[in-house]
């Protein structure tokens, strides 16, 4: 019963995302849309343990869901296809019928603030070696383009948190990270407009999604394999620098994340991070 309410869940927002870009209120634009779908689809990933794994910047409320209104209908009828999510609780899991209604939408309570070691990093995980799908957002909150720090006239995103990195050391098996870009989004849910007008989206934004080549599993493992030494016990080595050591392999697997996503951007988005080409 469990899974049905969620498949029920699922597909009913699924349904209702693609009712709106379908509307004519607002037009996307999906690029390489192939890429995604291929990996999910792809039985003998899933049979070996390999989960897989996008990450996008993060420049609206409506991100997710409505990005995942340009897949295919039938992937919102499998488990095996719809992704699972980390989402703040302070937002998200308010009140008893917030709460249902996100936890069988796949999406896990997350906890700003209590760090890397808490449960839904751990279940997110667990899918992963499941061989499911998990979307990130690897800012950890919304953060739209004009308030990304520039240097020299380029732009970045803000930092992503390290529990990317910790996902990334604990699967089984390298997941397959494909990274993604959201354009337009932000002008269709502005942030800090008064109420009520914030809980609404503004229409005749033009809204774009791209998703881009797999990150190569070979630079996850060279990366784990720069820190191996740190998995074994080294005697005398105390505990202060044990932790520093696994917070270095944290942050460069983390950076190689955030490195592909602004790439990404940038073939996008330009330089400043903040318009489509497209």
């Amino acid at each position: 019963m469990a899974e049905l309410l969620s498949t029920a869940t699922i597909t009913a927002t699924g349904l209702l995302c693609k009712a709106f870009l379908n509307s004519g209120l607002c037009s996307i634009t999906v690029s390489n849309l192939h890429i995604l779908l291929d990996a999910l689809r792809n039985d003998e990933r899933r049979r070996h343990g390999q989960g897989v794994v996008t990450v996008a910047n993060h420049i609206s409320t409506l991100d997710d869901p409505l990005a995942w209104g340009t897949l295919p209908m039938e992937l919102y009828l499998n488990s095996n296809t719809t992704r699972w999510s980390l989402g703040a609780s302070e937002i998200m899991f308010t009140n008893p019928l917030f709460s249902a209604f996100f936890r069988k939408g796949q999406v896990l309570e997350t906890f700003r603030g209590n760090g890397i070691f808490q449960p839904s990093v751990d279940i997110a995980i667990k899918q992963l070696n499941e061989g499911h799908w998990v979307h990130l957002f690897g800012e950890g909150k919304v953060n739209q383009p004009p308030n990304y720090p520039r240097t020299n006239g380029v732009a970045r995103l803000p930092r992503f948190k390290w529990g990317v990195g910790r996902i990334l050391m604990e699967t089984a098996v390298p997941p397959l990270i494909i990274p993604m870009w959201l354009t337009g989004f932000d002008k269709l849910m502005p942030e800090h407009r008064s109420s009520p007008y914030k809980y609404f989206p503004r229409l005749g934004v033009k809204l774009g999604v791209a998703f881009g080549d797999p990150i190569p599993v070979e630079e996850i493992t060279a990366a784990l394999s720069a820190h191996s030494h740190v998995e074994r016990f080294v005697p005398g080595c105390d505990a202060m620098k044990r932790k520093r050591q696994m917070d270095v392999m944290r942050s460069d697997l983390t950076a190689i994340i955030q490195r592909a996503v602004e790439a990404l951007g940038r073939q996008v988005s330009g330089n400043l991070l903040n318009n489509s080409r497209s």
